[in-house]
């Protein structure tokens, strides 16, 4: 089979990443499958029992993710699912029959609307309303005041295609009441709730009581292979089930995610709150090196960073940063930036990039961050 040049250009960004002795973030796509296989046998007997029988469509250590789930977000059960899309669109769906209304009102950046090709619409039956078109999160007042009825809020904690952006625990608890004003149930995207706490400065069954269901990614920042849990009460649970296995997510195995994601809730879960500190000696860095560059403009946003995760824009060529980037990899061994993208609107020759710090992020200095900015934009000369 032939390789094409898209195919050409990820392996060759794959090779780069992969052999930097400094970088931000891992990404597990970033190793081989040898590498995934024997990092996931060498660590997954100290979570859970491997003389156990294998799982099978859902029970052993399926079932023990969706209990450990439930009891960190203090809720009544949950149900693993194979992706988040299913997870929520099951969910949403799940409470349009019980509030009798198809509406959901949620952020126009939000996943099912930028990443899931209308399945809320095509698949669920279901429809969309937007309280606010602003990059950032629905106040209370736009939800309380929004001219349209609907039955379910989702709140995307944080709103990722905004630049990972949080409320405060305040604008939150707001926002949750004015839906509640409206007898409107409220669903939380949790993919990334994981890392909240630290900016909410509460813990996680403090954040999810606030919803009446959420939903938890474990390879987003987990380092889990896939999967999802929804979770909320056990009557939405059950009937999530049987949603699950008319969706076809009723998988006969799933023990190497599963695993994955018992792994990952057992390390990494912890070190978050460290990766979100450190994102903001990251990013002012990052402020402060862009500044003394040669780059006629550039943001960080949000700054300070509300999780682990922040953008960079940058005024030039997705492809041009995408090659400054790659040759900064493979010609000094360290990963600044990874992909960069077009600006999703606006004029062209604006581009952002996605900052993730994780455990390797840990070891970078003030100074390292702006050494590392002097290397790559002196490539974009």
């Amino acid at each position: 089979m032939a390789v094409t040049d898209e195919q050409k250009q990820r392996n060759r960004r794959l090779t780069a990443w992969q052999r930097s002795g400094k970088v931000l973030a891992r990404a597990s796509a970033d190793h081989t499958l040898a590498e995934r296989l024997t990092a996931l046998a060498a660590g997954a007997g100290t979570v859970h029992d491997l003389d156990e029988w294998t799982d099978v469509y859902g029970d052993g250590v399926v079932a023990e993710v969706e209990r450990r789930t439930a009891d960190l977000l203090g809720m009544e059960a949950a149900a693993f699912f194979p992706t988040g899309t299913m997870a929520q669109q099951i969910a949403l769906r799940c409470w349009a029959g019980r509030t009798g209304s198809p509406v959901v009102a949620l952020h126009p950046l939000a996943h099912p609307e930028v990443h899931e090709r209308s399945a809320l619409t095509s698949v669920a039956g279901l429809r969309t309303v937007h309280p606010t078109s602003a990059p950032r999160q629905a106040t209370a007042e736009e939800i309380r005041d929004f001219p349209e009825p609907f039955g379910t809020l989702m709140v995307e904690l944080p709103l990722r295609d905004a630049g990972f952006v949080l409320p405060s625990w305040e604008e939150l608890e707001a926002s949750v009441a004015a839906a509640r004003e409206r007898d409107a149930v409220v669903h939380l995207d949790g993919a990334r709730l994981w890392e909240c706490t630290s900016h909410f400065g509460r813990g996680l069954p403090e954040i999810a009581a606030l919803a009446d269901s959420v939903y938890v990614s474990f390879y987003k920042s987990l380092d889990g292979m896939s999967g999802a849990v929804l979770a909320g009460p056990e009557s939405l649970i059950e009937e999530a089930r049987t949603w699950r296995h008319r969706y076809g997510g009723q998988v006969f195995q799933q023990y190497p995610a599963a695993l994955s994601a018992l792994l990952g809730l057992e390390r990494e879960l912890p070190r978050l709150p460290s990766y979100v500190a450190h994102a903001k000696v990251v990013a002012g860095a990052l402020s402060e090196g862009l500044a003394a560059s040669p780059v006629p403009w550039f943001r960080v946003h949000p700054e300070p960073p509300h999780t682990h995760q922040f953008q960079v824009w940058l005024p030039y060529a997705a492809e041009v940063l995408d090659e400054a980037s790659v040759r900064q990899a493979e010609e000094t061994g360290v990963t600044l930036f990874r992909r960069w993208f077009a600006a999703p609107s606006g004029p062209p020759g604006l581009s952002f990039t996605e900052v993730t710090v994780a455990a390797p992020g840990l070891e970078w200095t003030a100074g390292d961050v702006k050494e590392a900015v002097a290397e790559f934009t002196a490539r974009l000369a």
